[in-house]
């Protein structure tokens, strides 16, 4: 059994030990939408048409033949269907299984994080939820969700823009106000839900045009992404978390040590907080 616990840090200026780049390494254009619309489609963002070119071309400032190269690598990995007359839609993904593993630990340190935070609502919305959100959530397609926009900042400026999704059911107690006072987290065990356990998926991503606007960042932009769902001591989805954090002011930090006999060692984390800096 794995015992995750972390460390997650917000930095509260621009200059780290670590140095981390402010530029980032040139793309062609076609290949920076392409990487854009891929994700979008990735997190359910297109439910099931795609913005035409026109579209396209207008949101990402190029030409057409930009916007064909991107939609055209899309279509040859099968993540989208185009035809005259019914224009671009999205192909449904298999769904692989997913490990879960138990990160009460890391849960209360991410609200710790939160508290140390200021934090603007963009967006708060009921919406139907499409098939993808459906899928993750575990409700019916086309059933009411929540979806909120968050902006996190320190004094240095924007960390975070945190997309979260919610069913009906558990968001009485989300109101936009409510939303800018506390972590959701919080809001949500407030409500009587007992949070039981998380998944999280950590990778990359570049931002679009209206994430690089929010976290003040060149479009393009190598983020940090955050895939959360937590689910209640009774098995249920209650939140589903798209987070993308500036790598200069965030930092997800673990600590690993080894356990098991000589056959069957694994690593495993300990030692976790929260720093400000």
């Amino acid at each position: 059994m794995f015992s995750r616990q972390d460390k997650l840090f917000y930095w509260t200026d621009n200059k780290t030990e670590y140095g981390f780049m402010s530029t980032t390494l040139p793309l062609p254009k076609y290949h920076s939408v392409y990487l854009v619309l891929k994700e979008r489609l990735s997190d359910g963002v297109y439910d099931e048409r795609v913005p035409g070119e026109l579209e396209l071309m207008e949101e990402f400032a190029v030409s057409r033949a930009t916007v064909r190269k991107a939609l055209e690598n899309l279509a040859l990995e099968g993540l989208i269907e185009r035809s005259a007359g019914r224009g671009t839609r999205r192909v449904q993904p298999a769904s692989p299984g997913a490990p879960a593993s138990r990160m009460s630990g890391l849960l209360d340190n991410l609200i710790a994080a939160s508290l140390a935070t200021t934090v603007k609502v963009i967006e708060h919305e009921y919406l139907q939820a499409t098939d993808p959100v459906a899928q993750v959530l575990q409700v019916e397609p086309r059933s009411q969700v929540l979806r909120a926009m968050r902006v996190r900042s320190t004094k240095a400026g924007p960390v975070s823009c945190i997309t979260t999704w919610v069913p009906r059911e558990f968001a009485d107690n989300l109101g936009r106000r409510q939303l800018g006072r506390k972590p959701i987290l919080v809001l949500i065990e407030e409500s009587g839900v007992e949070i039981g356990r998380a998944r999280q998926t950590i990778s990359a991503r570049q931002a679009d045009a209206a994430v690089a606007a929010l976290l003040d960042v060149p479009l393009g932009a190598a983020l940090l992404s955050v895939n959360r769902v937590v689910n209640d001591m009774a098995d249920r989805p209650v939140l589903w978390l798209q987070g993308l954090y500036r790598p200069d002011r965030y930092e997800y930090d673990m600590e690993l040590s080894r356990v098991g006999d000589i056959d069957a060692k694994v690593w495993v984390s300990r030692d976790f907080g929260a720093n400000m800096r």
